[in-house]
């Protein structure tokens, strides 16, 4: 694979400045075509692989980077709102389903790559989501009080090239 990084839910790649930047691999379990929202205001989700963050189709240790940011709304949404729409929503099994997402995101990146995974506190705080996680993160904003969406980075551990 040609593709240096993953966005594995990459929805409708909102904090991307390239959304078509050739170097990653946007993925998502979904395809909304595009459409107006509000006047002016545009939304649609177009990935280049259509796949569950829980199962990529990939081979272990392809991404020197990997992008998560995985739908963080369980209670809020309904099937009909553009919240939801636009970011997503987690099932009743959440914890199951991030515990994978990790894991599927850590076997797909290389010894030593780096994954950044960005949480917005709206049903769940960060606490509860780190806890499934096997090891923590290296850093990220830790302000709470003023932030309620948090960007951590964590390394793969490996082989040092020594």
């Amino acid at each position: 694979m040609d593709k240096r990084i993953i966005d594995v839910c990459c929805g409708g790649k909102m904090f991307w400045f390239d959304k078509n930047n050739p170097d990653v691999e946007f993925c998502d379990k979904r395809t909304v075509e595009r459409f107006e929202y509000y006047k002016g205001q545009y939304f649609e989700v177009s990935p280049d692989t259509v796949c569950d963050f829980t199962d990529l189709p990939f081979p272990d240790e392809s991404f020197y980077l990997v992008v998560f940011d995985p739908p963080h709304i369980v209670k809020q949404a309904n099937s009909t709102s553009i919240v939801q729409l636009k970011y997503g929503k987690l099932g009743d099994d959440w914890k199951e389903t991030l515990s994978r997402g990790f894991a599927e995101c850590m076997r797909v990146l290389k010894p030593n790559g780096v994954m950044v995974f960005k949480w917005s506190e709206v049903d769940i705080p960060l606490k509860q989501v780190l806890s499934l996680f096997p090891q923590q993160p290296l850093f990220g904003n830790r302000n709470i009080q003023k932030a309620k969406t948090h960007w951590l980075c964590f390394m793969k551990d490996g082989e040092s090239d020594e």
